[in-house]
């Protein structure tokens, strides 16, 4: 049956991939950033700009150059010689990077990674996995969990 629309050929497929790959990895180091503003927070009541470049592994001109872009994303705040803020939006990129990590997580325990390497691997599965992947990971971790109960 005919309905007049095309379907994309094998180059706009690929480039479509591609596409979202590259967007994945433009909101990558947001999401890890506001995640560690927001665990720092929650540790010890404050996110300085040293403790992010020393949990990142990247120099003070580094991590400096990534807050001002998430400020100017609207995701922190910050006050001179004061700490990092999440703002509303900024909590919610946090709490949606949180969930999806969780999710891989626990995913890549029930399939039997060792912990370590799940950890490692969750951290970068996160970013650029789809939502009805995730979905999927939900239903398979719950199945393999519940034949082990």
């Amino acid at each position: 049956m005919e309905t007049g629309v095309t379907a994309p050929t094998s180059a706009a497929r690929r480039a479509a991939v591609f596409q979202r790959i590259r967007d994945a990895h433009q909101t990558e180091m947001a999401e890890d950033y506001v995640e560690l503003i927001e665990d720092l927070i929650a540790e010890t009541g404050e996110a300085r700009l040293v403790d992010l470049a020393e949990h990142m592994g990247v120099t003070h001109a580094t991590a400096a150059k990534v807050v001002q872009r998430l400020q100017r994303e609207g995701f922190v705040q910050t006050r001179p010689y004061r700490s990092i803020f999440l703002t509303d939006q900024g909590r919610e990129m946090a709490s949606m990077a949180r969930r999806r990590h969780q999710i891989v997580l626990a995913f890549l325990r029930a399939i039997g990674v060792a912990e370590a390497v799940a950890e490692i691997d969750s951290e970068g599965i996160e970013h650029h996995v789809s939502e009805e992947t995730l979905a999927a990971f939900e239903r398979i971790t719950e199945k393999l969990n519940a034949g082990r109960g």
